[in-house]
């Protein structure tokens, strides 16, 4: 799961648009951020495994960020940093959602390396063995969600083309890590992905601070 995580994003932007979109971004990918920078630091270890279907990745030891009592510490961490930030009670809680909702899509996706208890049972359904289905799955949550936020922001009497921006480029971004995976089997270097990962992540968060910026906001937060 990539791109489909930014569906939660798109999703709490529409139900909640008082919260800026930057600030949804970085809650459904803060367990894969948290995660670049502990394989960065040689906390939790992949391998790259090119004759692994779909995705190459081998994520077999990642307990401090997607072990489901990790996912749920980070998610309320989140929720209780919100409140502390004077955002309201309602915005706080769909923050924590959004992260919570990380896990669970990984959970989709994801081979058997989601731990359910520290040192336990690790869970996945493995749709990443099936690329085009697992690609149809965030193209299509992307796509739905999306619509979602267009419709508020038409509720609003505002322009749409900020979610259609965004949409494309979280597309555009897809097809670019697919083709790059397919042609060179990926970094090969689990440092190296693990930079190249955060680099993305937050990146697509700068931009969805570019695409939400609007000062005549009417209901709506100023990112």
């Amino acid at each position: 799961m990539f791109i489909g995580h930014y569906a939660a994003a798109l999703a709490a932007k529409a139900y909640e648009p008082k919260v800026p979109l930057w600030t949804y971004v970085g809650a459904c990918q803060l367990l894969d951020i948290g995660w670049s920078g502990l394989v960065m630091g040689g906390v939790e270890k992949l391998r790259i495994d090119p004759s692994l279907l779909g995705s190459n990745l081998d994520l077999y030891y990642m307990p401090f960020t997607h072990g489901l009592p990790a996912a749920v510490a980070w998610s309320v961490g989140a929720a209780v940093l919100a409140r502390l930030f004077k955002l309201p009670g309602r915005a706080a809680v769909v923050i924590g959602l959004a992260v919570f909702s990380h896990w669970l899509l990984d959970l989709l996706v994801h081979r058997p390396d989601l731990e359910l208890v520290p040192h336990g049972q690790k869970v996945g359904l493995g749709l990443w063995n099936f690329p085009l289905p697992e690609m149809a799955l965030e193209l299509g949550l992307v796509g739905m969600a999306g619509a979602a936020w267009v419709a508020t922001r038409k509720g609003g009497g505002r322009s749409a083309w900020p979610a259609i921006v965004f949409m494309g480029v979280l597309t555009a971004v897809q097809m670019l890590a697919s083709y790059l995976n397919q042609s060179s089997g990926g970094v090969a270097d689990p440092v190296a992905f693990g930079v190249q990962a955060l680099v993305v992540y937050l990146l697509l968060t700068a931009i969805a601070r570019v695409v939400d910026r609007n000062p005549s906001h009417r209901g709506e937060a100023v990112a």
